[in-house]
């Protein structure tokens, strides 16, 4: 008992310690906003504490890839005027750290109280949505093919809720076969024994990862991109007449035209990753 204690003050310093220094590097570069920065280090930690390699390193993974592409396309013209009709931008504030890996740190905690390995599928179909969703935005935006919307196939202009291009799609698929992949090489380094109770292993193991990641990823970024073309909340500015995700634009306030006023970017994350997680879980438990 004394020797879990400590392990557990152990874990919690290290969590602290490392995702403080992390934090801080990323507000240094402008990743994360000030309340993007102290949400990482409780977030960081908590994961840390509860959980083995494989949960926070996918987190750092999706950190790390999405806000490398946010910041290699930040300086393109098309990216920046699709962003302006974004709720948000490239630099990631509470909301969004919780958004995106809120329901990851409840899986893992879950898991640390009550351990099975669908813990560990939802969690991968969780973070294969959301980095997929960030892959198909940051990329997507560059597309030279006019986006479509998700739900009549029209075209709309670039930055629209709920628009797809062939480019973005790619993108939101490798973003999430790089979360299956990376959890693939994380569970196949050596865990320890009470983590790898009902852990599998092996190739046939990792390609099952890979493809409920690959699966719900994708699956997820369509929920997210069918419920910004139809419940997301969206606002049309009385200044330049756009539309946009945001409830204030050039300087004044925008009127709403559609969607849920409660349904912002944020919780459309939340529920298209929450779907993903379930999807993933259902995966791996039919194919293990």
């Amino acid at each position: 008992m004394v020797g879990w204690i400590d392990e557990w003050w152990l874990r919690l310093l290290a969590g602290l310690i490392t995702s403080g220094f992390a934090a801080a590097a990323a507000y240094h570069v402008k990743s994360l906003s000030l309340s993007g920065a102290l949400s990482a280090v409780v977030m960081g930690t908590g994961f840390v504490t509860l959980g083995e390699p494989v949960w926070f390193g996918l987190l750092i993974a999706f950190f790390i890839s999405s806000s490398a592409w946010s910041r290699y396309k930040r300086k393109n013209r098309a990216k920046e005027l699709a962003e302006a009709k974004y709720a948000k931008t490239g630099r990631r504030d509470a909301g969004q750290v919780w958004a995106n890996g809120g329901a990851g740190l409840l899986l893992c905690a879950a898991n640390a109280i009550w351990p099975d390995q669908g813990w560990l599928f939802a969690y991968i179909g969780v973070m294969a949505a959301v980095n997929a969703d960030t892959w198909a935005t940051e990329i997507g935006a560059l597309s030279k093919t006019a986006p479509r919307s998700v739900t009549s196939g029209k075209p709309v202009t670039a930055g629209t809720s709920g628009g797809v291009t062939p480019l973005g799609s790619a993108a939101a698929l490798a973003g999430a076969v790089f979360i299956g992949a990376v959890a693939a090489l994380l569970l196949a380094a050596p865990q320890p024994a009470e983590a790898a109770a009902g852990t599998p292993g092996g190739a046939a193991a990792a390609a099952v990862y890979i493809a409920a990641a690959a699966a719900a990823g994708l699956a997820g970024a369509f929920a997210d991109s069918l419920l910004g073309a139809t419940g997301q909340a969206m606002f049309r500015c009385q200044v330049c007449g756009s539309e946009t995700e945001r409830a204030a634009h050039c300087g004044s306030a925008a009127v709403k035209v559609r969607g849920f006023a409660w349904l912002n970017n944020d919780r459309v994350n939340l529920l298209s990753s929450l779907f993903a997680g379930a999807l993933a879980w259902l995966i791996g438990h039919a194919l293990l």
